[in-house]
């Protein structure tokens, strides 16, 4: 790629990631939205905040902070770039997944032995939902949640939740559940 269109190119992220995180009040959560942004778009398979920070030159703390304790108006920024992909897309239908994503210890949320597809088989891992916009050449996802476990209700999973931080008022739904739900905020949001 020629230096020009090299700069042409990165001129068009920062539009794009300007125009993603312009509803955030506060400026410096836009400049960290736009770097988690740019992180999660430059070569490299592990886009967990270390690594992405090391391809940005930046201390991962930043990304971490901006992700983990920072108010901002999650649904507000997924809503902008729901319509931005539907009008790229033009779906001509909406597919429902769930997704498995492995996992070694149980610090995360939502870890369970549970079946994946992803694993072909019951392990320990993470279940994302998720509901893509879909055409005969293109697919976004346009929704995700993270499947809760029953095991992850009750009094035995208070310190578990607490650690990982789940809300008080998220508990296990259905994986259809959460689906409808995805559906209908779509739906709201336009």
């Amino acid at each position: 790629m020629r230096v020009d269109e090299l700069a042409a190119c990165r001129g068009r992220l920062e539009e794009f990631a300007g125009e993603v995180f312009a509803p955030l009040a506060r400026a410096d959560q836009r400049v960290k939205g736009r770097l988690y942004l740019r992180g999660l778009l430059l070569d490299g398979r592990r886009k967990s905040m270390q690594p992405m920070a090391g391809r940005l030159g930046v201390d991962h703390q930043q990304l971490q902070q901006f992700m983990t304790s920072s108010t901002w108006p999650t649904d507000i920024v997924r809503a902008g770039l729901a319509r931005r992909a539907v009008a790229v897309v033009r779906p001509q239908v909406w597919v429902v997944d769930d997704t498995g994503f492995p996992k070694d210890g149980y610090a995360s949320p939502g870890v369970a032995r549970q079946y994946s597809g992803t694993l072909g088989k019951v392990g320990n891992c993470q279940i994302g939902v998720s509901v893509h916009a879909a055409s005969d050449t293109a697919s976004c996802p346009l929704a995700w949640r993270l499947f809760l476990p029953r095991s992850w209700d009750g009094p035995e999973a208070a310190g578990r939740r607490a650690r990982c931080r789940v809300p008080d008022e998220e508990h296990h739904r259905p994986k259809w559940q959460l689906a409808v739900d995805m559906l209908d905020e779509l739906a709201t949001a336009g």
